[in-house]
């Protein structure tokens, strides 16, 4: 017996020193290498984003700038930040994302919780109807003729009710729901007498930090981007957002000759690169605070 029990370390051993196969080898060169070239696309635009915004606009429009800043300048955001604009834009922004995004979450996590209970009513019609929205809609003229009827069309409330709920957010947070609420835990709720909503209070919030904290950002994000709605819906200019705006300074004036139609492309490729950081540092802000739950709340709650 102790010879045997040598003899398979022995092998342990020899076992541990064999050498991964060359083949092994070039798959992990290979890989990495795409790694490292995928990591330099994504990256390498970020980068150039921010030498760029520091460096001379002529420079910038002639292509000399491309792996490190060229004539070290930061006029470029002292001319944005001399818009009084931008401020008033950052205002109006902030309160957008954050009193839109808790409207959407909301809306959406209440949502989710009662379409992964199999004794909803009419839960399948539910889902069925939720999920033709997602591939046939309306058309943008019946969506803004609803509003105006609504009393929304150039209303700023728009930007935050609008869309106030993404039928594929709420079937990520029913998969979530469905995947991590033990049934016992619902039938020793029920045994103890508490009803749907202080289960749901009590009992289910507390364990989906995970899925709420995805929803936030999905929507915080979807909020602090939005310009294009501004326009859709006739938003008066004192209500702007912020990507609004920055899309508005960033227009150069058509007409003009020579030195007028070279100052405004150069200060539109200075305002272009630093509105794009101005407009990035609160989403990167964000994203660190809730980063511990994103990954399990994506994960857990994505389809199947």
């Amino acid at each position: 017996m102790e010879n045997q029990e040598a003899l398979d370390l022995k092998e342990l051993k020899k076992a541990n020193k064999i050498k991964d196969p060359k083949s092994d080898i070039v798959y992990y060169v290979i890989c990495g290498i795409i790694l490292f070239l995928l990591a330099v696309i994504i990256i390498y635009p970020l980068y150039y984003i921010i030498i760029a915004s520091i460096s001379d606009p002529d420079a910038v429009m002639t292509g000399e700038v491309w792996l490190y800043p060229v004539k070290l300048t930061f006029s470029g955001y002292g001319q944005l930040f001399k818009q009084s604009d931008i401020w008033k834009g950052y205002g109006f922004t902030l309160i957008y994302t954050v009193v839109g995004t808790i409207f959407n979450v909301v809306l959406t996590i209440p949502a989710g919780w009662a379409l992964s209970r199999d004794y909803l009513p009419f839960r399948k019609v539910i889902m069925a109807l939720l999920i033709i929205t997602m591939f046939f809609g309306g058309g943008l003229v019946p969506y803004i003729m609803l509003c105006r009827t609504l009393g929304l069309y150039e209303n700023p409330l728009i930007l935050i009710i609008g869309g106030g709920v993404s039928v594929y957010n709420v079937f990520m947070c029913k998969s979530f729901f469905q995947s991590n609420v033990p049934q016992e835990v619902l039938e020793a709720a029920e045994i103890d007498g508490a009803g749907e909503i202080r289960t749901f209070f009590d009992l289910i919030l507390p364990i989906a930090k995970s899925i709420i904290s995805v929803m936030i950002l999905f929507y915080a994000v979807g909020h602090w981007n939005n310009y294009i709605d501004a326009y859709i819906f006739n938003i008066n200019e004192d209500f702007y957002p912020l990507q609004t705006v920055l899309n508005e300074l960033l227009s150069v004036t058509k007409g003009g000759e020579g030195e007028v139609v070279l100052e405004q492309m150069r200060a539109a490729t200075q305002i272009k690169f630093t509105s794009i950081i101005v407009a990035t540092v609160p989403i990167l802000i964000l994203y660190p605070m809730i980063e511990k739950h994103f990954g399990q709340g994506v994960l857990v709650g994505s389809f199947k």
